[in-house]
């Protein structure tokens, strides 16, 4: 178990069940019209992808400047989520009350 968490493949294996989860997600939401858009979703699965490569780094000892770019890529994908969010929340505000 030891050599599955340094060796970075922990970080694989989540980042591939990321993957069939966005590929799932993507096909629930084309045949029932409802769940996530497309749109939200990558920008939170791509953040959450590039934390998970910045740790992979970190686990096999990668150089610093290979972990500081993941970072920073996990920076620029969460702030297009944020905006992404913070239009979607404008548009509904402008057209009555949110429902939960």
């Amino acid at each position: 178990m030891r050599e599955f968490f340094t060796s970075g493949r922990i970080a694989d294996l989540i980042v591939l069940l990321m993957v069939v989860e966005g590929v799932l997600l993507i096909a629930y939401r084309r045949r029932t019209g409802r769940g996530i858009a497309g749109r939200a979703l990558w920008g939170n699965l791509a953040s959450g992808a590039c934390l998970l490569l910045a740790l992979r780094g970190a686990l096999v000892g990668a150089h610093w400047t290979w972990i500081a770019l993941a970072l920073a890529g996990a920076l620029v994908a969460h702030l297009a989520d944020l905006r992404c969010r913070w239009r979607e929340h404008e548009s509904l505000s402008l057209t009555g009350p949110i429902r939960l």
